[in-house]
């Protein structure tokens, strides 16, 4: 029985699984707001007494850094230690893993249908890939090809500095360092991103501008999209624009970075909700516009996660084996399935 964990700043989603004939199989799930409870060992405590079953693995992934088992998620008042919860739950261990290295464990996990090619007629090449992600902040998680499979490791890629393009976007940046004395992608590549984008767009640089349409009273991030998706307000579709740009050319340099021949891997909440938007060409030529290098970056493939459980399901994946499995386009015949 194998406890699973996908935590953040807003949200905590537990699951219990087992392991048949070589495949997860979900016994239970349920998501508990993380700001309601005084640690995760209450949130756990609860979800198992609901059922009372005993896991006898566990793996949990932090939005955060971990370090020694242990990371401070920002916005919480408690952090998450695995060592303290494996003595609550009487076991040897408990994995605490970054949430993006956990999401790329998920990825050996999903179907086919769980990712949308962008790029159907480029093939993965033996060799490292990545993981970018925008929802709440940026993430990145590294995919290391170590001859045979892949083997995630987590990275912090989403905190490195903004590096603007034009000269629209150096005026974005003068704005960010006048307002936080540092401009990181993870401010800028994200749903909060989003809302500052059609900000600084629409001229306004003291109170924040009436969202175009309102989903919700408090969602302006979703309305900005919703009204750029649907083409009601001319700013909101230009942020939409820029945002894609902007989060196509952060993904090209992760590649870069990392020598992604295997491919990019695009997972958060936002991607699959502007994927009509991204279907459009602007991610991708933002993505592949690197210079000299630009050839190079046409034969990555890049490929969008759908799977919105691809966090947990990896959790529950890194506790259920000693391996990852091979991710859906690795190249035939080149990857080890270790079960």
């Amino acid at each position: 029985m194998i406890l699973a964990g996908d935590i953040g700043a807003t949200h905590t989603r537990l699951g219990l699984f087992v392991v048949a004939r070589g495949k997860l199989v979900t016994v239970r799930e349920e998501t508990f707001p993380s700001g309601g409870s005084a640690s995760l060992e209450r949130i756990v405590e609860r979800f198992l007494a609901r059922g009372g079953e005993k896991p006898t693995r566990a793996a949990i992934g932090v939005a955060g850094p971990v370090m020694e088992g242990r990371s401070e998620v920002v916005n919480l008042a408690w952090a998450v230690d695995g060592r303290r919860l494996a003595r609550r739950l009487g076991l040897p261990q408990v994995v605490v893993l970054n949430d993006l290295e956990a999401t790329a464990w998920g990825i050996g996990e999903l179907p086919r249908r769980g990712l949308a090619d962008l790029t159907p007629r480029v093939r993965a090449r033996p060799g490292n890939a990545a993981l970018i992600a925008a929802g709440t902040g940026l993430g990145t998680a590294v995919l290391a090809w170590d001859g045979r499979r892949h083997r995630p490791a987590p990275a912090e890629g989403g905190h490195q500095a903004f590096a603007p393009r034009d000269e629209e976007e150096i005026g974005l940046l003068r704005e960010g360092l006048r307002r936080w004395g540092r401009l990181s992608l993870d401010r800028i590549v994200c749903g909060a991103g989003l809302l500052e984008i059609y900000r600084f767009l629409s001229g306004d640089r003291g109170a924040m501008p009436r969202p175009p349409a309102v989903p919700g009273p408090d969602d302006p991030n979703a309305a900005v999209a919703d009204a750029g998706l649907r083409g009601s307000d001319p700013i909101a579709e230009r942020a939409v624009e820029r945002f894609l740009s902007l989060y196509g050319a952060a993904a090209g340099d992760l590649a870069l970075a990392v020598g992604a021949v295997g491919g990019i891997y695009v997972g958060g909440g936002i991607a699959p909700k502007l994927l009509p938007k991204i279907r459009d060409g602007a991610f991708l030529e933002a993505f592949r516009s690197k210079g000299r290098l630009t050839a190079y970056m046409e034969r990555i493939p890049v490929r969008i996660l759908l799977e919105p459980r691809a966090a947990l399901l990896g959790a529950a994946a890194r506790a259920a084996r000693g391996f990852p499995r091979p991710l859906p386009y690795a190249p035939r015949g080149r990857t080890e399935v270790s079960r």
